[in-house]
């Protein structure tokens, strides 16, 4: 029997999914966590073979010792993962110390985390990137600006998600972002990229080539819904562009996917961009070697009429799955922000759209800032309905 181990399996709180499959496969599944196990769900309890509580998970020594004590008490670990961008350093880090080679190691970090070092790997795949500045005085900012003109984007050249991000439009507003960046920090200023995101998820197998494949499409930007308190939307494709698949393996090749659940973030330019493309054109933006965030994978599931869930633990079990694709439909998510009049009650949505949810519900605190705190997830055939869906639940008074 080959151990598992998942690091933070109860958050995102969908994650016990992973555990699950792992476990119907066979696999001793082994959780490292700091929620204590009488407040884990009875889902997840039933999906573990075994559960070690830390302190905190932020303690690398605190969860060192439990990797230790689960390896004297189990034997040899096969996998250690956590699935998380919050904890890919930590993963490669644990892999590397205990001679664990079925993922990252603490060496490959630098080109899968820093946004800077992804650009070249881009480039390998033949794909544009956005020119870019490591920032380093005002001077430095101001003679970058010159070449590539306002507006410009400034965020941690190694961070999660859209957190501590700037859009930039003028030099008073280049002069604030020098006195509220954090010290210490490495920024990277890019020129800004008139696009929507489209991205290229994907279960690749040992061999490094995919299991699965989809796409998701992000009209509005993250970083002006986390920034501006808007509401959130996005949603899975029903049939991945081609031109999408083909930039996702090229990047996959240039990056070594293997073994892994990963989801690529590429712009669609929406204008001619000089230097960058036409429009409608495929721009590199970042590559994260995890599932896309949130409820993400269930949108996947109903939008395609799979398990993502399994196929990605039929990859770590087995290196390939049986698992159907029964659909092809829209998956939309609409975040609602606490606070707005909105147009259309919660008691309407349901009447007209009751049929097509999926999910309702309210979205936790910590990802409420990039997603909205109420959330509606449905099912739409085509384009239209999708459109529809979003009129009717995010428009206000």
């Amino acid at each position: 029997m080959k151990n598992f181990i998942f690091l933070s399996p109860n958050f995102p709180t969908n994650y016990w999914m992973f555990c699950r499959e792992l476990k119907n496969n066979g696999m001793n599944v082994l959780g490292i966590g700091d929620a204590p196990y009488e407040e884990l769900s009875q889902d997840l309890k039933d999906s573990l073979n075994e559960y070690y509580k830390v302190d905190s998970l932020e303690n690398y020594d605190a969860v060192y010792r439990a990797v230790a004590f689960l390896i004297f008490k189990h034997g040899p670990i096969d996998w250690l993962e956590s699935n998380n961008e919050y904890w890919l350093e930590r993963d490669a880090r644990l892999r590397t110390a205990f001679h664990i080679t079925t993922g990252f190691q603490e060496e490959d970090i630098p080109r899968i985390k820093f946004k800077s070092r992804m650009k070249e790997y881009y480039r390998q795949a033949g794909i544009p990137t956005a020119r870019y500045h490591l920032v380093d005085d005002l001077e430095g900012c101001r003679a970058f600006i010159a070449q590539v003109g306002y507006p410009v984007v400034a965020k941690p050249d190694n961070g999660v998600g859209a957190s501590d991000t700037h859009a930039l439009h003028s030099d008073e507003e280049l002069c604030r972002f020098f006195e509220q960046k954090i010290p210490g920090v490495t920024y990277i200023m890019e020129e800004f990229v008139f696009a929507e995101v489209n991205s290229y998820d994907a279960i690749y197998n040992a061999q490094g080539e995919p299991m699965f494949e989809t796409g998701n499409v992000t009209p509005m930007s993250i970083m002006d819904i986390v920034n501006n308190n808007d509401n959130s939307i996005y949603y899975i494709l029903r049939d991945l562009p081609e031109d999408t698949r083909a930039a996702g393996r090229a990047a996959a090749k240039a990056f070594g996917v293997k073994s892994r659940f990963i989801h690529f973030e590429f712009f669609r330019l929406t204008q001619d961009q000089e230097g960058l493309g036409k429009q409608g054109q495929i721009v590199g933006l970042e590559v994260n070697m995890r599932p896309s965030g949130g409820f993400t994978p269930d949108m996947i599931n109903f939008a395609h009429g799979t398990n993502v869930y399994k196929v990605w633990a039929d990859m770590v079990a087995f290196n390939g799955t049986d698992v159907p694709q029964r659909d092809h439909y829209f998956c939309g998510y609409a975040g609602r922000r606490d606070g707005k009049n909105f147009a259309m009650s919660h008691e309407d949505i349901m009447a007209k759209y009751g049929a097509n949810m999926k999910l309702v519900g309210r979205i936790p605190d910590v990802l409420a800032g990039a997603m909205g705190n109420q959330m509606y997830i449905g099912v739409f055939p085509t384009q239209e309905d999708l459109d529809q869906f979003y009129h009717d639940v995010l428009v206000c008074n």
